[in-house]
């Protein structure tokens, strides 16, 4: 049985010992410390080309994964600002903090997102920010209940029905992804919000 409490969800992702899985604002996410990437690759069989979204509890707590110059920053942060927490993945150039297994391919890029779902905040302060995708074996529609996760994936911890009683219904729509391509946003997936390029 893999259903455990709030707590116990914290400290597997901390040790980097084993996946979770936890309700945002979008589909459910699967989840690992950043430098334990590789278990969720294995765990999808997903492709390394697909990277990994860096998901945290706030903005500042992803800025030191990205690197750029002031006027970069500034425009990032606003960006941020009216969007987060939300539904908008930026994928932005990486900086050294970032483990290269979350993106294999390319390890000068990394997704960043801030979910709009307080359950999904209140275990990211606590683990700091987590590798994260959606709960489906890759190239398969995202799995949207604890139920089928854990049928899905029997080894990844999942919260127990009573610490899901009193959380919000999410969207099944993903997030909307923008890249910075130096200049401008580009948008690699039309999701949830409009991002006015």
């Amino acid at each position: 049985m893999t259903q455990v409490s709030i707590d116990s969800l914290i400290q597997g992702a901390i040790s980097g010992d084993c996946i979770v899985s936890f309700p945002t604002d979008t589909v459910p996410a699967l989840a690992a410390r950043p430098d334990r990437s590789s278990l969720i690759f294995a765990a999808k069989r997903r492709n390394q080309d697909k990277p990994l979204i860096l998901m945290a509890a706030s903005a500042e707590a992803l800025w030191p994964y990205v690197q750029g110059s002031p006027a970069e920053l500034k425009l990032w942060e606003q960006v941020a600002a009216s969007f987060w927490p939300g539904a908008l993945t930026l994928v932005l150039p990486a900086s050294e903090k970032v483990p290269a297994a979350m993106n294999p391919i390319d390890p000068n890029t990394i997704g960043l997102r801030v979910p709009d779902f307080p359950l999904a905040r209140k275990i990211l302060e606590q683990t700091g920010p987590l590798a994260t995708t959606s709960a489906n074996l890759s190239g398969r529609p995202p799995l949207e209940s604890m139920a089928q996760i854990e049928a899905q994936f029997p080894q990844v911890l999942t919260l127990q029905a009573s610490e899901l009683a009193t959380a919000p219904t999410a969207s099944s729509l993903p997030s909307t992804v923008a890249k910075w391509n130096g200049t401008d946003w580009e948008i690699l997936r039309q999701g949830a919000v409009k991002l006015e390029c």
